[in-house]
């Protein structure tokens, strides 16, 4: 992919600011302990392998930290910020009210994105203070290693793919005109139809898709995302596939480093977990 501006690496500087590495992390409350009460322990590859990504995440001691989630506010024009300066959210639903979040917003980031005109009216600020779980699952992991950072948190849109990746370079030329140093997490499950005895059953197309994203991922070949026809998506009933794009985008005009962690597919639903170094 080819950086939309014209210019080399617009949100790359010499003290290595924008988007300095992104990750692909699957988002089931069950793997929270509270939650799975025990259960969890039939994905405990995927959570050994979130626990390392968390861990890689401290190291690299972000100042903000942007999650892109198939659950949070849904935009019919365009894609959703949270608006004021904190959020809350909490596991209620999935029956552990005491894992709660209380974040703080890179209201700057957001302001730029959401009022500037150079980043094209693709975001729109919003007053939903809640988190959801695709960003809590992520942050529960990221939590237990790093306390100071800040977040901007976007959902889907009704928008094109293409304005998916779109969205992502306008995040990674955000960040590096800000001076960001920003981790990019890209949280989605992919198929939900692995498994005959799994919630949402079997599609031939759930193992192709696994197989074919895991495959992109672990290359790191971004323009292939575009390859996957939306019938075949929607038949092995994937949720990050667009979440993975605007990652993508985020990291358009970078050379990255992948590295698959794991996949699993205990559930029914495919976890995917990569992790994208800037090089």
């Amino acid at each position: 992919m080819t950086d939309d501006t014209g210019s080399v690496n617009p949100g790359a500087t010499a003290n290595g600011t924008g988007i300095i590495a992104a990750f692909t992390v699957p988002h089931p409350p069950l793997i929270v302990p509270a939650v799975g009460r025990g259960h969890e322990a039939i994905v405990a590859r995927t959570i050994a392998s979130y626990d390392a990504v968390a861990q890689e995440i401290a190291a690299l001691n972000p100042d903000t930290i942007v999650i892109s989630s198939p659950h949070a506010e849904f935009g019919m024009r365009g894609f959703m910020l949270h608006g004021g300066t904190h959020v809350t959210g909490d596991f209620g639903q999935f029956r552990a009210p005491g894992v709660r979040f209380s974040e703080t917003i890179d209201t700057e980031l957001r302001d730029l994105l959401a009022g500037d005109s150079r980043y094209g009216g693709l975001f729109i600020p919003f007053a939903g203070p809640v988190l959801d779980h695709g960003t809590m699952v992520p942050l529960w992991f990221i939590r237990k290693y790093l306390q100071e950072f800040t977040l901007l948190v976007t959902g889907y849109s009704d928008l094109d793919i293409r304005r998916y990746y779109e969205a992502g370079q306008s995040v990674r030329r955000a960040t590096g005109e800000l001076g960001r140093r920003a981790v990019y997490v890209a949280s989605g499950d992919l198929s939900h139809k692995l498994r005959e005895d799994g919630p949402y059953g079997f599609a031939p197309e759930g193992p192709e898709y696994d197989a074919r994203i895991m495959d992109v991922l672990g290359r790191a070949a971004f323009s292939e995302l575009f390859d996957f026809d939306t019938g075949f998506r929607d038949r092995a009933a994937e949720c990050g596939h667009l979440s993975f794009v605007m990652m993508a985008g985020a990291l358009d005009g970078y050379s990255v480093k992948p590295r698959v962690y794991s996949h699993e597919d205990a559930t029914g639903v495919g976890y995917g977990i990569c992790s994208f170094m800037r090089i």
